[in-house]
């Protein structure tokens, strides 16, 4: 009978209730999904009892300013309208995580030992140039050190890991489970010990392998590290795929940054990128922030609440579910912005996608370097600094950077995904919901494009009617350039030859002869 009562309360447990009474320790608050997660815990688990923040200085700013600066953005509008007060509940405490024993106090650390329940591990860099000594020390001795604290945590219910589905894409098939490391984390991190730099920097492409970068190396050694502890702790790893803006929560289309898609998406509506290396029908698994966010929460609660005897890996993706391509987002960029366009473009948007080698470095001379070479050649004659080849400079860097990503597919297991979705209750279901087969792919990105517009560039959608006048000016003027260029081809090797004067006048006749015979047989039809 008892064994029943037990099992009923564990079906009863909504993810609200799960949260109630509970302190949560949150690591990466200050990133952009970090913040996601902590305004969405209090606001759809109001009861939660405190959010433990670890924060460092950055910039001469206090830890305790962060935090009041990232509390006080759009992102925090519709939680600080619903609970004016929740800032109570945000325990901030001071910690660099590349430092021994995470740089708490010894207070501090027997504080959280006492009363955290659950961890979110959010902390990480994800720049995908970091040095891998660097890349060692955030994403995996970090992670190490957590784990150590957690293991002393007297109360802990639910370790959460946060990864990235790319962590393993040497593969092209991705199953829900974690595989063995590249190299053992240990021998590693002892390694760098005694290495210098340049030592660092001869043996990284070595060591890397088929894997891109640093940032997805060393996520598959965290997970490596994570998985050790699984037997000492109850852990969930999810791994997004490429985080985008939000799609409906706290309202779409919210995104802060620059970084993945959404600057290569702001570049295209300004004009600045014309060309792009991608597979047109490679998969871009783009992944809302909310849906990570809400499968995340549902994790912790379903590891929490029934304990399961193995480590739960959840690869948070689109492509296997709701498929979506390059191609299809390269034309809905660019028609959301033709018609709501970015203020002050460069060009009209216009992106060309291609996997050819050649083909590709011929646009970008043509229409990246040359309109580049020459925006910054008039910026010198009216006595202004030149700035366009170093955005340039600094597109392509980035565009490198995502070429992997964007020329590649790859098939992930979703079972464990869809099994959480199955054991929420009906109200779960809909507020912490990520079926990714309800997006609608058209709509989110028309709003991921207008966010970059209003919460990355900061732009008045007031401003839209002036940047429409400003677009059909700048496509006058490529109409009278290319009209003017047309002529000066004529006037220069065209009419000073006999020869090609005929090759005009054949092709002119045949065009002629054409429309002449089409004209005719539409007339004869009707």
């Amino acid at each position: 009978m008892l064994l029943f009562l037990t099992f009923v309360k564990v079906i009863m447990v909504s993810i609200p209730e799960f949260y109630e009474g509970k302190n949560v320790l949150l690591t990466g608050a200050t990133g952009f999904m970090g913040k996601v997660l902590l305004e969405k815990l209090l606001r759809s688990c109001p009861k939660v009892k405190a959010v433990y923040v670890l924060v460092r200085n950055k910039a001469g700013q206090t830890p305790e300013a962060r935090i009041e600066e990232i509390t006080s953005c759009k992102l925090f509008d519709r939680l600080r309208e619903e609970q004016p007060d929740f800032k109570a509940k945000i325990i901030v405490v001071m910690s660099e995580l590349t430092q021994p024993d995470l740089d708490l106090s010894e207070p501090i650390k027997e504080k959280l030992i006492e009363c955290i329940n659950i961890v979110f591990h959010y902390a990480a860099t994800i720049r995908f140039n970091e040095t891998l000594r660097d890349a060692v020390q955030l994403n995996v001795i970090a992670t190490q050190q957590l784990l150590f604290l957690a293991q002393r945590m007297k109360n802990l219910e639910v370790f959460v890991h946060v990864s990235t589905a790319y962590a393993y894409c040497n593969r092209q098939v991705i199953e829900e489970v974690v595989y063995p490391p590249p190299v053992d984390p240990k021998k590693l991190i002892d390694s760098l010990e005694w290495m210098d730099d340049d030592i660092v920097s001869d043996i990284t492409p070595k060591l890397l392998g088929n894997r891109p970068n640093t940032y997805i190396y060393t996520k598959a050694l965290a997970e490596s590290v994570v998985q050790q502890e699984a037997s000492k702790l109850n852990i969930a790893i999810v791994r997004p795929s490429i985080v985008g803006a939000s799609w409906k929560e706290p309202f779409p289309g919210w995104i802060d940054n620059f970084n993945g898609p959404s600057g290569i998406f702001i570049a295209a509506g300004k004009g600045i990128l014309r060309t792009m290396r991608a597979t047109n029908d490679a998969v871009a698994d783009l992944i809302p922030v909310d849906v990570v966010i809400n499968a995340t929460l549902a994790a912790a609660w379903y590891s929490g609440v029934h304990r399961p005897r193995k480590l739960m890996v959840y690869n948070c993706t689109t492509g296997g579910i709701n498929a979506f391509h390059w191609s299809e987002v390269e034309y809905h960029v660019i028609s959301t912005f033709k018609r709501n366009p970015l203020e002050q473009a460069f060009r009209r948007p216009n992106v060309n996608l291609t996997s050819n080698h050649l083909l590709y470095h011929y646009w970008i001379a043509v229409s990246h370097k040359a309109p580049a070479f020459l925006y910054d050649t008039y910026l010198r004659i009216t006595g202004r600094s030149p700035r366009m080849m170093k955005t340039i400079t600094r597109l392509h860097k980035a565009m490198m950077l995502l070429e992997y990503f964007t020329s590649h597919s790859w098939t992930w297991n979703n079972e464990n995904m869809t099994m959480l979705m199955n054991q929420l209750n009906p109200d779960d279901k809909k507020m912490f919901n990520f079926d990714v087969r309800q997006l609608h792919w058209a709509e989110y990105m028309e709003n991921y494009c207008m966010g970059t517009k209003k919460y990355v560039l900061n732009e008045e959608m007031s401003g839209i009617p002036a940047a429409r006048k400003h677009l059909n000016k700048l496509r006058n003027i490529r109409y009278g350039f290319n009209t003017i260029l047309v002529i000066l081809i004529w006037r220069i090797f065209i009419a000073r030859s006999q020869m090609a004067r005929n090759i005009w006048y054949f092709v002119v006749s045949l065009c002629y002869k054409f429309l002449s015979y089409f004209r005719a047989s539409s007339t004869m039809r009707y």
